[in-house]
């Protein structure tokens, strides 16, 4: 009955009022102002580079404050419709409403997800980076099929992906790829997903049809912006070119285009293949190069700041984070946090929020 939905629809409303208060909307509407004022000055552009960043700064801010907006609105017409059907004793308007209310409450949590994204870069561009493990074409499969899921991940919420580098497995899948994921708070969502990968299946390439564990490593960095010190001595920077490989037409084959660049003192590589051009193909390894070393001093810093803090725990890239298993159950569960899902195919479809929630909500609460 439509009296019915009068508690969900109260609870939905508690739920917008303390996510006005998490958000500190108040707050970033007086930022909002005091950036469109700035903005407004005759002398504005006359800095170009300062005046991008408080463009971009102007759009980090008011991306959360107008899906909450968007929220309340939601709410109003879903309420004003609620009302009407009791007034005239429609019933034939529940089904809208219980949509309106699942809708607003799927909102609330992408919003509550964003609350949770309190890092310097969390708001940043993400560079995604997955690696084959050992077990030839089983793991070339696996990380393919990675490869799909963080696609579909980024597609539902709308960033856009663009491929710097795909190496092709020998027979099937891929054995290593670089993604540039791009969209406010890309890196924030995904730093949850650097670690290893597990996957227990029958394999489709067993004549036998044996159950095997299949290995890949992701790793996740933002892209760090000209504004953030990276020092790079270039002459420390071996710079080698390729013809790159894969589809691409007549130009991909017969020009050396392919880009890749090894960091000697630390021995960092990246590549990129994906541009058309030698130039722009440098470009992106710089960018790719950039986000190593910036990454490899954060995780210098952290280390000394937890042998100062007397913390025994070790914490290592290859970490094995989350397992995906195919048979004889059916089973995703990320060691970390004990998030798990019989869903499968919902996750390689891109459904990761429960387990980047999960994974946001204990470091919040300094659990993991």
């Amino acid at each position: 009955m439509l009296e019915d939905l009068k508690p969900e629809l109260t609870a939905v409303k508690e739920q917008l009022d303390q996510m006005e208060i998490s958000l500190e909307v108040s707050s970033k509407e007086e930022k909002i102002a005091e950036l469109e004022y700035k903005m407004g000055e005759p002398t504005f552009w006359d800095d170009a580079e300062k005046a991008q960043q408080i463009n971009q700064e102007l759009n980090d801010v008011k991306i959360s404050v107008d899906k909450y907006k968007h929220l309340v609105t939601k709410y109003e017409d879903v309420e004003t419709l609620w009302e009407m059907g009791m007034e005239e004793k429609d019933d034939s308007v529940e089904e809208d409403v219980q949509a309106g209310i699942a809708e607003i409450r799927e909102g609330i949590e992408s919003l509550q997800l964003e609350v949770l994204l309190s890092g310097p870069y969390d708001a940043n561009n993400a560079i995604l980076t997955l690696h084959a493990g050992a077990g030839g074409t089983e793991a070339q499969d696996w990380t393919q099929m990675l490869l799909r899921m963080y696609g579909r991940w980024a597609e539902r919420h709308g960033f856009s992906v663009v491929t710097a580098d795909l190496l092709p497995g020998d027979e099937a899948g891929v054995k290593s790829a670089t993604l540039f994921i791009k969209g406010h708070n890309a890196y924030g969502f995904l730093k949850s997903e650097k670690g290893i990968h597990r996957l227990v299946r029958i394999s489709p390439f067993d004549a036998n049809a044996r159950r095997h564990t299949s290995f890949s490593a992701c790793d996740i960095m933002p892209e760090i912006d000209d504004a953030v010190e990276v020092d790079i001595n270039m002459a420390d920077v071996r710079v080698d070119t390729y013809r790159a490989s894969g589809a691409g037409g007549q130009h991909i084959n017969k020009t050396s285009s392919a880009v890749r660049m090894t960091h000697i003192p630390t021995g960092i590589v990246v590549q990129c293949q994906n541009e058309r051009s030698q130039l722009q193909n440098r470009e992106q390894c710089l960018k790719m190069l950039r986000a190593k070393l910036f990454e490899l001093e954060q995780e210098k810093k952290e280390a000394e700041l937890a042998k100062l803090e007397g913390d025994q725990q070790k914490i290592e890239w290859g970490s094995q984070i989350r397992s995906y298993v195919f048979q004889p159950y059916t089973m995703v569960k990320d060691h970390r946090t004990n998030a798990e899902t019989g869903n499968v195919q919902a996750v390689m479809d891109g459904d990761l929020d429960m387990f980047i929630r999960a994974y946001l909500s204990a470091k919040a609460n300094h659990e993991i």
